[in-house]
């Protein structure tokens, strides 16, 4: 079995979960190759960087213009595809194709004529609708008949323009036409990928996976460095924060609670460690996992108060470190919540209740998704889709 994983990055959320399956397919003696459009380079056969940074930027132009992510990066995907020549794989796994890199009408024509099996996981809802990732923020549905008139055009992928329809359109042609099996990190999405024109296509759910040999209950002296040893933590992790991550409701919870509480928020750019309240101590991107983990930790609470979310992996990165997780009934952030770890509210409940939940238990007997379970459950998809 050769199997190519492709994916923007070869780290962050979506990148970990395809270098984690590359790792247990060549552990199971799997030919395993994975592809990566955008970040760093690497020496190792079985990591193809695409390594485009010109085409990448030129990308990024043609959508600020045009509105037409996905229909840029021809001669990389050119290139791209005289590698997957090389390589003859039986699967191809597609993760994130979005985000400068690819041209998906020249891709998918060469999966289709090639009919190499194909496995597309949606981190997202890009992949039908006719401009944005997600659209919960503002309730749209036009995504379920046809995108016009995009009330998200300046949000990521940002442009000054409108084709929405002209996306919506050659999307929908591009993906129907190509014989893949969709999977989504959760029923959430899942129920969504139903409603669009997707509705026909193979489905099934894997949930994401952490490593829980890292994320698990560790001694840290984060309180006593920041002096906070006899304060309630109140925890937010983000790798970017903005107002659907909740930023705003971390503002406004830090005017109700009391000396007695910190709200502790990691991810922040310095603009925003800046401007925050003094009662919020603001931390950039941790320099490494073991220093995120010590993080988990020592807080009393992780609060995920996002507004638009797939299957959020802090929330079980909380959880595997001993500490329970409130969160917003949003996308699939509930499903990440196992019994007894936690709970969904509203931003008015937390800000009535916010002293009970900091005193909230984890339940020790629940089993967290680990990385090896994902992984062998894309396995168990892939043996069986060449079994048919």
């Amino acid at each position: 079995m050769k199997v190519v994983q492709i994916n923007i990055f070869p780290n962050l959320s979506t990148g970990s979960i395809m270098m984690n399956i590359h790792n247990y397919l060549k552990d199971n003696g799997v030919d395993s190759y994975v592809v990566w459009g955008r970040g760093r380079n690497t020496n190792d056969e079985s990591e193809i960087y695409m390594n485009d940074k010109i085409g990448v930027y030129s990308h990024i132009l043609y959508t600020r213009f045009t509105d037409k992510t996905g229909f840029a990066s021809k001669n990389a995907t050119k290139k791209l595809i005289k590698k997957l020549e090389e390589i003859k794989p039986d699967i191809v796994h597609l993760h994130n194709i979005h985000g400068y890199y690819i041209n998906i009408e020249i891709l998918f024509e060469y999966l289709k004529n090639k009919n190499i099996k194909t496995v597309f996981t949606l981190h997202d809802c890009w992949t039908f609708t006719g401009h944005c990732a997600y659209f919960d923020y503002i309730g749209c549905n036009k995504w379920k008949s046809r995108c016009h008139n995009c009330p998200l055009i300046h949000d990521y992928p940002k442009s000054f323009v409108d084709n929405s329809k002209w996306n919506f359109k050659h999307k929908k042609q591009i993906f129907s036409d190509t014989d893949m099996y969709i999977v989504t990190p959760s029923v959430w999405l899942a129920n969504l990928v139903k409603k669009s024109y997707l509705k026909g296509k193979k489905l099934t759910v894997i949930n994401n996976g952490i490593n829980t040999d890292i994320f698990k209950p560790t001694i840290s002296n984060f309180r006593k460095n920041h002096d906070l040893e006899n304060k309630k933590i109140i925890l937010g992790v983000a790798s970017t924060w903005d107002k659907r991550k909740g930023l705003n409701d971390f503002i406004e919870l830090s005017k109700v609670i009391d000396n007695d509480t910190k709200i502790v928020l990691v991810g922040l750019n310095q603009k925003e460690i800046d401007s925050i309240p003094d009662n919020i101590l603001g931390l950039p991107r941790t320099k490494s996992v073991n220093e995120l983990v010590e993080i988990y930790s020592a807080a009393d609470v992780l609060f995920n108060p996002t507004h638009e979310e797939n299957y959020p992996t802090v929330n079980l990165e909380a959880q595997a470190c001993g500490t329970p997780v409130i969160t917003y009934n949003t996308g699939g952030s509930p499903e990440t919540i196992l019994t007894g770890n936690g709970l969904v509210v509203t931003y008015d409940d937390m800000v009535k209740n916010y002293k009970k939940y900091v005193n909230l238990k984890i339940n020790s007997n629940n089993k967290i998704d680990n990385i090896e379970n994902m992984s062998e459950k894309y396995y168990n998809l892939y043996k069986d889709i060449l079994n048919k």
